[in-house]
Protein backbone atom coordinates (compact mmCIF):
# COMPACT_ATOMS: atom_id res chain seq x y z
CA UNK A 1 0.00 0.00 0.00
CA UNK A 2 2.68 1.98 1.12
CA UNK A 3 4.61 1.66 -2.93
CA UNK A 4 1.51 2.48 -4.18
CA UNK A 5 0.51 5.81 -2.46
CA UNK A 6 3.45 7.99 -3.91
CA UNK A 7 3.28 7.08 -6.94
CA UNK A 8 -0.49 7.67 -7.26
CA UNK A 9 0.17 10.82 -5.82
CA UNK A 10 2.46 12.10 -8.37
CA UNK A 11 0.48 10.40 -11.58
CA UNK A 12 -2.66 12.02 -10.32
CA UNK A 13 -3.93 15.72 -11.63
CA UNK A 14 -5.44 17.92 -9.16
CA UNK A 15 -9.53 17.89 -9.17
CA UNK A 16 -12.40 19.35 -6.88
CA UNK A 17 -13.40 17.50 -3.76
CA UNK A 18 -16.99 16.55 -5.66
CA UNK A 19 -14.98 15.27 -8.54
CA UNK A 20 -13.46 13.06 -6.19
CA UNK A 21 -16.87 11.50 -4.66
CA UNK A 22 -18.37 11.28 -7.80
CA UNK A 23 -15.52 9.48 -8.72
CA UNK A 24 -16.35 6.65 -5.74
CA UNK A 25 -19.90 6.82 -6.28
CA UNK A 26 -19.64 6.13 -10.62
CA UNK A 27 -17.29 3.31 -9.67
CA UNK A 28 -19.80 1.97 -7.15
CA UNK A 29 -22.61 1.65 -9.28
CA UNK A 30 -20.85 0.35 -12.40
CA UNK A 31 -19.35 -2.21 -10.05
CA UNK A 32 -23.25 -3.28 -9.39
CA UNK A 33 -24.38 -2.65 -12.87
CA UNK A 34 -22.03 -5.10 -14.25
CA UNK A 35 -22.14 -7.92 -11.46
CA UNK A 36 -26.32 -7.92 -10.90
CA UNK A 37 -27.50 -6.16 -14.81
CA UNK A 38 -24.67 -7.43 -17.42
CA UNK A 39 -24.21 -10.84 -15.11
CA UNK A 40 -19.81 -10.07 -15.60
CA UNK A 41 -18.09 -12.19 -12.98
CA UNK A 42 -17.28 -9.99 -9.59
CA UNK A 43 -13.45 -9.88 -10.09
CA UNK A 44 -14.00 -8.49 -13.44
CA UNK A 45 -16.33 -6.26 -12.50
CA UNK A 46 -14.19 -5.07 -9.13
CA UNK A 47 -10.98 -4.63 -11.80
CA UNK A 48 -13.16 -2.34 -14.04
CA UNK A 49 -14.86 -0.39 -11.88
CA UNK A 50 -11.83 0.55 -9.76
CA UNK A 51 -9.92 1.35 -12.95
CA UNK A 52 -12.63 3.92 -14.07
CA UNK A 53 -12.65 4.95 -10.52
CA UNK A 54 -8.91 6.17 -10.67
CA UNK A 55 -9.36 7.40 -14.05
CA UNK A 56 -12.38 9.79 -12.61
CA UNK A 57 -10.34 11.02 -9.69
CA UNK A 58 -7.57 12.48 -11.74
CA UNK A 59 -5.14 9.31 -11.86
CA UNK A 60 -3.32 8.27 -15.39
CA UNK A 61 -4.30 4.41 -16.56
CA UNK A 62 -0.86 3.35 -15.46
CA UNK A 63 -1.47 4.93 -11.95
CA UNK A 64 -4.69 3.42 -11.40
CA UNK A 65 -3.88 -0.11 -12.47
CA UNK A 66 -0.57 0.05 -10.34
CA UNK A 67 -2.69 0.68 -7.20
CA UNK A 68 -5.23 -1.91 -7.88
CA UNK A 69 -2.51 -4.37 -8.56
CA UNK A 70 -1.12 -3.15 -5.01
CA UNK A 71 -4.52 -3.39 -3.59
CA UNK A 72 -4.76 -6.96 -4.63
CA UNK A 73 -1.82 -7.94 -3.57
CA UNK A 74 -1.46 -6.73 -0.05
CA UNK A 75 -4.95 -8.33 0.23
CA UNK A 76 -4.34 -11.25 -1.22
CA UNK A 77 -0.91 -11.32 0.77
CA UNK A 78 -3.04 -11.42 4.30
CA UNK A 79 -6.15 -12.07 4.02
CA UNK A 80 -5.59 -14.68 0.69
CA UNK A 81 -3.41 -16.71 2.59
CA UNK A 82 -5.72 -16.93 5.97
CA UNK A 83 -8.59 -17.84 3.42
CA UNK A 84 -6.80 -20.94 1.65
CA UNK A 85 -5.65 -21.97 5.01
CA UNK A 86 -8.81 -21.76 6.18
CA UNK A 87 -10.15 -23.80 3.63
CA UNK A 88 -7.94 -26.61 4.35
CA UNK A 89 -8.24 -26.20 8.02
CA UNK A 90 -12.08 -26.47 7.41
CA UNK A 91 -12.33 -29.79 4.61
CA UNK A 92 -10.04 -31.50 7.19
CA UNK A 93 -12.80 -30.60 9.77
CA UNK A 94 -15.75 -31.92 7.76
CA UNK A 95 -13.92 -34.89 6.44
CA UNK A 96 -12.82 -36.26 8.99
CA UNK A 97 -16.10 -36.04 10.72
CA UNK A 98 -14.71 -33.48 13.76
CA UNK A 99 -16.97 -30.63 12.77
CA UNK A 100 -19.97 -33.11 12.90
CA UNK A 101 -18.75 -33.70 16.63
CA UNK A 102 -18.84 -29.71 17.04
CA UNK A 103 -22.46 -29.46 15.93
CA UNK A 104 -24.14 -32.54 17.26
CA UNK A 105 -22.92 -31.22 20.63
CA UNK A 106 -24.01 -27.67 19.70
CA UNK A 107 -27.42 -28.45 18.37
CA UNK A 108 -27.56 -31.03 21.05
CA UNK A 109 -27.27 -28.86 24.29
CA UNK A 110 -28.75 -26.19 22.76
CA UNK A 111 -32.85 -25.20 22.03
CA UNK A 112 -33.77 -23.50 18.71
CA UNK A 113 -34.43 -20.45 20.84
CA UNK A 114 -31.13 -20.13 22.62
CA UNK A 115 -28.72 -21.18 19.58
CA UNK A 116 -28.39 -18.22 18.16
CA UNK A 117 -27.03 -17.16 21.62
CA UNK A 118 -24.68 -19.38 21.53
CA UNK A 119 -23.47 -18.74 17.94
CA UNK A 120 -23.17 -15.13 19.20
CA UNK A 121 -21.30 -15.75 22.60
CA UNK A 122 -19.11 -17.96 20.35
CA UNK A 123 -18.54 -15.41 17.96
CA UNK A 124 -17.50 -13.38 20.62
CA UNK A 125 -14.97 -15.28 21.96
CA UNK A 126 -13.80 -16.43 19.20
CA UNK A 127 -13.28 -12.61 17.94
CA UNK A 128 -11.78 -11.69 20.94
CA UNK A 129 -7.94 -12.55 19.95
CA UNK A 130 -8.39 -13.24 16.40
CA UNK A 131 -8.73 -10.55 13.35
CA UNK A 132 -11.80 -11.00 11.87
CA UNK A 133 -10.88 -12.83 8.75
CA UNK A 134 -9.29 -15.59 10.36
CA UNK A 135 -12.24 -16.27 13.01
CA UNK A 136 -14.09 -16.18 10.08
CA UNK A 137 -12.45 -18.97 7.91
CA UNK A 138 -12.44 -20.54 11.43
CA UNK A 139 -16.43 -20.43 12.13
CA UNK A 140 -17.56 -20.49 8.56
CA UNK A 141 -17.86 -24.68 8.72
CA UNK A 142 -19.30 -24.47 11.90
CA UNK A 143 -21.85 -21.75 11.39
CA UNK A 144 -22.75 -23.51 7.85
CA UNK A 145 -23.23 -27.34 9.39
CA UNK A 146 -24.78 -26.16 12.28
CA UNK A 147 -27.52 -24.77 10.00
CA UNK A 148 -27.66 -27.73 7.88
CA UNK A 149 -27.65 -30.21 11.00
CA UNK A 150 -29.98 -28.09 12.62
CA UNK A 151 -32.49 -26.84 10.27
CA UNK A 152 -32.49 -23.50 11.39
CA UNK A 153 -32.28 -20.54 8.63
CA UNK A 154 -28.85 -19.78 7.72
CA UNK A 155 -29.29 -16.59 8.40
CA UNK A 156 -30.33 -17.23 12.53
CA UNK A 157 -27.20 -18.79 12.46
CA UNK A 158 -24.57 -16.72 10.36
CA UNK A 159 -25.33 -13.27 11.70
CA UNK A 160 -25.22 -13.64 15.39
CA UNK A 161 -21.78 -15.46 15.36
CA UNK A 162 -20.73 -12.55 12.38
CA UNK A 163 -21.93 -10.01 14.85
CA UNK A 164 -19.66 -11.25 17.45
CA UNK A 165 -16.79 -11.13 15.43
CA UNK A 166 -16.66 -7.88 14.10
CA UNK A 167 -17.39 -6.24 17.29
CA UNK A 168 -14.75 -7.51 18.35
CA UNK A 169 -12.73 -6.40 15.83
CA UNK A 170 -13.83 -3.11 15.59
CA UNK A 171 -14.25 -2.06 19.70
CA UNK A 172 -11.58 -3.92 21.27
CA UNK A 173 -7.95 -3.78 21.49
CA UNK A 174 -5.62 -5.75 20.65
CA UNK A 175 -6.97 -5.66 17.16
CA UNK A 176 -5.19 -3.50 15.11
CA UNK A 177 -7.20 -0.68 14.34
CA UNK A 178 -8.11 0.39 18.35
CA UNK A 179 -4.64 -0.32 19.57
CA UNK A 180 -3.42 2.23 16.99
CA UNK A 181 -5.71 4.77 18.35
CA UNK A 182 -5.19 3.70 21.71
CA UNK A 183 -1.29 5.02 21.35
CA UNK A 184 -2.31 8.04 19.22
CA UNK A 185 -4.80 9.18 21.48
CA UNK A 186 -2.98 9.08 24.57
CA UNK A 187 -5.63 6.59 25.73
CA UNK A 188 -5.64 4.00 28.53
CA UNK A 189 -5.51 0.42 27.01
CA UNK A 190 -7.16 -1.33 30.36
CA UNK A 191 -9.60 0.92 30.32
CA UNK A 192 -10.34 0.95 27.02
CA UNK A 193 -10.62 -2.62 26.77
CA UNK A 194 -12.92 -2.92 29.30
CA UNK A 195 -15.16 -0.40 28.27
CA UNK A 196 -15.47 -1.82 25.20
CA UNK A 197 -16.37 -4.99 26.01
CA UNK A 198 -19.17 -3.31 27.37
CA UNK A 199 -20.11 -1.09 25.14
CA UNK A 200 -20.06 -4.24 22.16
CA UNK A 201 -22.26 -6.75 24.79
CA UNK A 202 -25.38 -4.76 23.75
CA UNK A 203 -23.83 -4.29 19.88
CA UNK A 204 -23.96 -7.92 19.30
CA UNK A 205 -27.16 -8.80 21.26
CA UNK A 206 -29.18 -6.13 18.91
CA UNK A 207 -27.26 -6.60 15.69
CA UNK A 208 -26.68 -10.65 16.41
CA UNK A 209 -29.76 -12.94 17.82
CA UNK A 210 -32.35 -10.08 17.60
CA UNK A 211 -31.61 -9.11 14.13
CA UNK A 212 -31.39 -12.26 12.96
CA UNK A 213 -34.54 -12.64 13.91
CA UNK A 214 -36.31 -10.27 10.96
CA UNK A 215 -33.33 -11.05 8.37
CA UNK A 216 -34.31 -14.38 8.15
CA UNK A 217 -37.45 -13.37 6.32
CA UNK A 218 -35.59 -10.91 4.22
CA UNK A 219 -32.59 -12.96 2.97
CA UNK A 220 -33.86 -16.33 2.61
CA UNK A 221 -30.99 -18.44 1.36
CA UNK A 222 -30.27 -21.43 1.58
CA UNK A 223 -27.03 -23.14 3.11
CA UNK A 224 -24.50 -23.60 0.87
CA UNK A 225 -23.56 -26.89 -0.49
CA UNK A 226 -20.03 -26.07 1.15
CA UNK A 227 -18.08 -28.50 4.23
CA UNK A 228 -19.45 -31.84 3.24
CA UNK A 229 -17.82 -34.87 3.82
CA UNK A 230 -17.03 -36.78 1.23
CA UNK A 231 -16.65 -40.59 1.36
CA UNK A 232 -17.91 -42.75 3.71
CA UNK A 233 -14.60 -43.13 5.27
CA UNK A 234 -15.02 -40.30 7.65
CA UNK A 235 -17.85 -41.56 9.12
CA UNK A 236 -16.17 -45.08 10.35
CA UNK A 237 -14.05 -43.52 13.07
CA UNK A 238 -14.27 -39.74 13.80
CA UNK A 239 -12.07 -37.14 16.47
CA UNK A 240 -13.18 -36.95 20.08
CA UNK A 241 -15.41 -33.91 20.94
CA UNK A 242 -12.74 -32.50 23.32
CA UNK A 243 -9.69 -32.92 20.26
CA UNK A 244 -11.82 -31.41 17.75
CA UNK A 245 -13.05 -28.57 19.84
CA UNK A 246 -8.82 -27.89 21.04
CA UNK A 247 -7.79 -27.96 17.77
CA UNK A 248 -10.34 -25.20 16.60
CA UNK A 249 -9.35 -23.24 19.82
CA UNK A 250 -5.50 -23.94 19.63
CA UNK A 251 -5.01 -20.53 17.30
CA UNK A 252 -7.23 -18.84 19.16
CA UNK A 253 -4.75 -19.49 22.43
CA UNK A 254 -1.50 -19.14 20.51
CA UNK A 255 -2.97 -15.18 19.00
CA UNK A 256 -4.47 -14.81 22.49
CA UNK A 257 -0.97 -15.21 24.47
CA UNK A 258 0.46 -12.67 22.09
CA UNK A 259 -2.17 -10.18 22.85
CA UNK A 260 -1.36 -10.76 26.74
CA UNK A 261 1.98 -10.63 25.98
CA UNK A 262 1.67 -7.53 24.13
CA UNK A 263 -0.01 -6.35 26.98
CA UNK A 264 1.86 -6.87 29.98
CA UNK A 265 5.40 -6.80 28.49
CA UNK A 266 5.07 -4.78 25.20
CA UNK A 267 9.23 -3.53 25.39
CA UNK A 268 10.31 -6.56 26.30
CA UNK A 269 13.35 -8.22 24.10
CA UNK A 270 12.97 -11.51 25.76
CA UNK A 271 13.47 -14.42 23.48
CA UNK A 272 10.26 -15.88 25.06
CA UNK A 273 8.52 -12.91 24.17
CA UNK A 274 9.52 -13.01 20.61
CA UNK A 275 8.31 -16.92 20.09
CA UNK A 276 4.81 -15.65 21.45
CA UNK A 277 5.37 -12.87 19.13
CA UNK A 278 5.77 -15.29 16.43
CA UNK A 279 3.59 -18.15 17.16
CA UNK A 280 0.62 -15.49 17.44
CA UNK A 281 1.09 -14.42 14.15
CA UNK A 282 -2.43 -15.50 12.34
CA UNK A 283 -0.81 -17.13 9.68
CA UNK A 284 1.45 -18.92 11.68
CA UNK A 285 -1.17 -19.87 14.49
CA UNK A 286 -3.72 -20.45 11.24
CA UNK A 287 -0.80 -22.76 9.84
CA UNK A 288 0.34 -24.51 12.83
CA UNK A 289 -3.49 -25.44 13.53
CA UNK A 290 -3.54 -27.20 9.95
CA UNK A 291 -0.40 -28.92 10.62
CA UNK A 292 -1.79 -29.96 14.03
CA UNK A 293 -5.31 -31.06 12.11
CA UNK A 294 -3.55 -33.41 10.27
CA UNK A 295 -2.58 -35.51 13.15
CA UNK A 296 -5.76 -34.89 15.80
CA UNK A 297 -8.58 -34.23 12.95
CA UNK A 298 -6.97 -36.61 10.05
CA UNK A 299 -5.37 -39.55 12.45
CA UNK A 300 -8.64 -39.29 15.07
CA UNK A 301 -10.65 -40.43 11.25
CA UNK A 302 -7.95 -42.80 10.34
CA UNK A 303 -6.96 -41.15 7.26
CA UNK A 304 -3.57 -41.74 6.29
CA UNK A 305 -0.93 -39.72 3.95
CA UNK A 306 -3.51 -40.14 0.34
CA UNK A 307 -6.15 -39.18 1.88
CA UNK A 308 -4.66 -36.53 3.92
CA UNK A 309 -3.18 -35.32 0.51
CA UNK A 310 -6.77 -35.77 -1.30
CA UNK A 311 -8.45 -33.25 1.17
CA UNK A 312 -6.20 -30.78 0.88
CA UNK A 313 -6.17 -31.14 -2.89
CA UNK A 314 -10.23 -30.84 -3.08
CA UNK A 315 -10.27 -27.88 -0.07
CA UNK A 316 -8.56 -25.11 -2.44
CA UNK A 317 -10.58 -25.43 -5.97
CA UNK A 318 -13.72 -23.82 -4.64
CA UNK A 319 -12.23 -21.31 -2.96
CA UNK A 320 -10.05 -20.34 -6.11
CA UNK A 321 -13.22 -17.75 -6.55
CA UNK A 322 -13.22 -16.45 -3.82
CA UNK A 323 -9.95 -15.31 -3.75
CA UNK A 324 -9.70 -13.03 -6.51
CA UNK A 325 -12.69 -11.53 -5.72
CA UNK A 326 -11.19 -10.71 -1.96
CA UNK A 327 -8.31 -9.73 -4.05
CA UNK A 328 -10.22 -7.57 -6.52
CA UNK A 329 -12.59 -5.73 -3.42
CA UNK A 330 -8.39 -4.75 -1.69
CA UNK A 331 -7.68 -3.28 -5.13
CA UNK A 332 -10.92 -1.36 -5.41
CA UNK A 333 -10.44 0.02 -2.02
CA UNK A 334 -6.86 1.03 -2.75
CA UNK A 335 -7.72 3.04 -5.36
CA UNK A 336 -10.11 4.82 -3.25
CA UNK A 337 -7.36 5.48 -0.84
CA UNK A 338 -4.71 6.85 -3.01
CA UNK A 339 -7.24 9.29 -5.16
CA UNK A 340 -7.62 10.84 -1.83
CA UNK A 341 -11.03 10.44 -1.40
CA UNK A 342 -11.09 9.53 1.75
CA UNK A 343 -9.07 12.08 3.23
CA UNK A 344 -11.42 14.84 1.26
CA UNK A 345 -14.83 13.75 2.70
CA UNK A 346 -12.37 13.70 6.47
CA UNK A 347 -11.70 16.88 6.04
CA UNK A 348 -15.37 18.29 5.32
CA UNK A 349 -16.24 16.53 8.49
CA UNK A 350 -13.16 17.71 10.88
CA UNK A 351 -14.33 21.58 10.10
CA UNK A 352 -17.81 21.27 11.57
CA UNK A 353 -18.79 22.04 15.52
CA UNK A 354 -20.52 18.55 16.87
CA UNK A 355 -19.80 16.94 20.20
CA UNK A 356 -16.21 15.60 19.69
CA UNK A 357 -17.32 12.02 20.28
CA UNK A 358 -20.04 12.53 17.44
CA UNK A 359 -17.50 13.76 15.91
CA UNK A 360 -15.05 11.32 15.76
CA UNK A 361 -17.67 8.36 14.89
CA UNK A 362 -18.70 10.84 11.50
CA UNK A 363 -14.86 10.64 10.52
CA UNK A 364 -14.27 7.46 10.95
CA UNK A 365 -18.18 6.71 9.49
CA UNK A 366 -17.10 8.56 6.20
CA UNK A 367 -13.57 7.22 5.83
CA UNK A 368 -14.42 3.79 6.26
CA UNK A 369 -17.25 3.90 3.60
CA UNK A 370 -15.00 5.69 1.43
CA UNK A 371 -12.15 3.31 1.59
CA UNK A 372 -13.92 0.10 2.88
CA UNK A 373 -11.21 -0.02 5.47
CA UNK A 374 -12.00 -0.53 8.77
CA UNK A 375 -8.39 -0.18 9.49
CA UNK A 376 -7.41 2.76 7.52
CA UNK A 377 -10.68 4.46 8.95
CA UNK A 378 -9.35 4.14 12.75
CA UNK A 379 -5.77 5.15 12.10
CA UNK A 380 -6.90 8.20 10.02
CA UNK A 381 -9.87 9.60 12.34
CA UNK A 382 -7.33 9.31 14.61
CA UNK A 383 -4.85 10.96 13.05
CA UNK A 384 -7.14 13.77 12.38
CA UNK A 385 -8.40 14.01 15.82
CA UNK A 386 -5.02 14.06 17.67
CA UNK A 387 -4.62 17.71 18.07
CA UNK A 388 -8.15 17.22 20.47
CA UNK A 389 -7.26 15.25 23.26
CA UNK A 390 -4.21 17.39 24.45
CA UNK A 391 -7.10 18.88 27.67
CA UNK A 392 -9.16 15.17 27.53
CA UNK A 393 -9.38 12.99 30.67
CA UNK A 394 -8.23 9.43 30.36
CA UNK A 395 -11.95 8.04 30.60
CA UNK A 396 -13.32 10.47 27.56
CA UNK A 397 -10.06 9.68 25.94
CA UNK A 398 -11.02 5.73 25.78
CA UNK A 399 -14.72 6.45 24.72
CA UNK A 400 -12.86 8.58 21.67
CA UNK A 401 -11.08 5.30 20.87
CA UNK A 402 -14.78 3.65 20.93
CA UNK A 403 -16.59 6.57 19.07
CA UNK A 404 -13.86 5.92 16.70
CA UNK A 405 -13.94 1.57 16.59
CA UNK A 406 -17.53 2.15 16.39
CA UNK A 407 -17.94 4.55 13.13
CA UNK A 408 -14.77 2.01 11.25
CA UNK A 409 -17.40 -0.50 10.77
CA UNK A 410 -20.60 1.11 9.08
CA UNK A 411 -21.93 0.65 6.04
CA UNK A 412 -19.38 -2.44 4.45
CA UNK A 413 -19.94 -2.53 1.06
CA UNK A 414 -18.77 -3.13 -2.60
CA UNK A 415 -15.31 -2.15 -1.58
CA UNK A 416 -14.86 -3.88 1.38
CA UNK A 417 -12.85 -7.98 1.31
CA UNK A 418 -15.01 -8.53 4.07
CA UNK A 419 -17.86 -7.94 2.27
CA UNK A 420 -17.10 -10.31 -0.30
CA UNK A 421 -16.08 -12.78 1.81
CA UNK A 422 -19.65 -13.06 3.42
CA UNK A 423 -21.30 -13.29 0.23
CA UNK A 424 -19.39 -15.56 -1.50
CA UNK A 425 -19.05 -17.91 1.72
CA UNK A 426 -22.58 -18.32 1.94
CA UNK A 427 -23.85 -17.91 -1.55
CA UNK A 428 -25.53 -14.85 -1.18
CA UNK A 429 -26.02 -12.35 -4.08
CA UNK A 430 -25.38 -8.31 -3.77
CA UNK A 431 -28.47 -7.33 -2.55
CA UNK A 432 -28.77 -9.95 0.03
CA UNK A 433 -25.38 -9.38 1.45
CA UNK A 434 -26.45 -5.32 1.77
CA UNK A 435 -29.48 -6.50 3.73
CA UNK A 436 -27.48 -8.64 5.93
CA UNK A 437 -24.13 -7.93 6.31
CA UNK A 438 -24.21 -4.53 5.65
CA UNK A 439 -27.40 -3.78 7.69
CA UNK A 440 -25.23 -5.99 10.39
CA UNK A 441 -22.83 -3.37 10.43
CA UNK A 442 -24.70 -0.44 10.75
CA UNK A 443 -26.37 -1.82 13.72
CA UNK A 444 -23.13 -2.13 15.48
CA UNK A 445 -21.99 1.04 14.37
CA UNK A 446 -24.91 2.70 15.73
CA UNK A 447 -25.63 0.89 18.69
CA UNK A 448 -21.63 1.40 19.56
CA UNK A 449 -22.10 5.02 19.03
CA UNK A 450 -24.82 5.26 21.59
CA UNK A 451 -23.27 3.04 23.86
CA UNK A 452 -20.14 5.42 23.89
CA UNK A 453 -22.70 8.33 24.42
CA UNK A 454 -23.85 7.20 27.46
CA UNK A 455 -21.20 6.03 28.86
CA UNK A 456 -19.55 9.72 28.37
CA UNK A 457 -22.69 10.90 30.38
CA UNK A 458 -21.68 9.18 33.25
CA UNK A 459 -17.92 8.98 33.29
Amino acid sequence: MAAAGPAADAARAVVPGDQLVAAALIGIVLIVVLISWAKLHPFLSLAIGALATGAIAGLDVAAASTSFASGFGTTMGGVGILIALGAIYGKLLADSGGADRIVETLVARATPRSLPWVMGLIGAIIGLPMFFEVGLVLLVPVIILVARRSGAPLMRIALPTLAGLSAMHGLVPPHPGPLAAIGMLGADLGLTLALGVLVAIPAVVIAGPLFARFAERWVPAPVPLLFIASGEAALARRPSFVATLASILLPVVLMLAKAIADIAAPDSGAAWKAVIDFLGLPMIALGIAVVAGFFVLGRGAGFGRDKLQEVVGSSLGPVAGILLIVGAGGGFKQVLVDTGIGGFIAAQVDGSSVSVLLLAWLIAVVIRIATGSATVATITAAGILQPLVAGLDQATAALLVLAIGSGSVFLSHLNDAGFWLIKEYFGLDIGQTLKSWTVLECLISVVGLVGVLLLGLVL
